[in-house]
């Protein structure tokens, strides 16, 4: 007993799993975020440059596309999505079924990092780069991915911090993980250990990845 709480009714076997299927979502939403946002980053920032009136245009859509499903809470967008994850992998419901919600959430976050982190890229290496002849493409893959790494890798770890507490929340709508066990057990039925054990696991979960995003970050930061 501590605290009048007794830890020893956990199951922590269940609380292993919860886990396990806590960085499952996480590992998988990360990878597709990734694949997604970073693309998508990419030509928001190119397109928010061009002087192409239809470019400008397509920009101007994705770009209010981007800004309505950030502005959608997780909880909201990954219940509208239900029937999209159904279509997608098959199920609405646990760790499979909410990696699409996780990602369609996930990926315009970043995407936005993406774009923010190149326009901070110093011009003057750009022009010169130009200057030398380099394709678009070349200027990307070799000037604007590698002086832009630190912002970059700054924003992968808030967006899979951010992940985290998407994760948690899907709890509320057949999600698996700590954040379902959390709900399940610590808020319908009153388990008040389970939800201490659940918030403890993700705030050490959170501080780990941050420690890790921060040291990255440090690494490859010029001096």
């Amino acid at each position: 007993m501590i605290f009048g709480l007794d830890f020893s009714s956990v199951d922590w076997s269940e609380m292993l799993t919860g886990t396990a299927d806590t960085l499952k979502m996480l590992g998988s939403s990360t990878i597709f975020t990734i694949i997604l946002g970073l693309p998508l980053g990419i030509m928001l920032y190119l397109w928010g440059k061009s002087e192409n009136k239809l470019t400008r245009v397509i920009y101007s859509v994705i770009s209010f596309l981007v800004n309505i499903l950030r502005s959608v809470p997780f909880i909201i967008l990954g219940i509208a999505l239900i029937p999209f994850s159904r279509a997608v992998v098959g199920t609405s419901i646990g760790v499979l079924g909410m990696i699409p919600a996780l990602v369609i959430g996930a990926a315009p976050f970043f995407a936005r990092l993406v774009e923010t982190s190149l326009r901070e890229v110093d011009r003057g290496v750009i022009e010169a780069a130009q200057g030398m002849g380099a394709s678009t493409g070349q200027i990307i893959m070799r000037v604007l991915l590698p002086e832009a790494r630190p912002g970059l890798l700054a924003g992968a770890t808030i967006t899979v911090v951010t992940l985290v507490s998407y994760t948690a929340m899907s709890g509320m709508f057949g999600g698996g993980g700590l954040g379902d066990l959390a709900i399940r057990y610590g808020y319908q039925r009153y388990e008040k250990e389970v939800m201490i054990v659940s918030i403890i696991l993700l705030v050490v979960l959170v501080q780990l990845l941050q420690m890790a995003g921060d040291r990255l970050v440090r690494h490859f930061t010029r001096k």
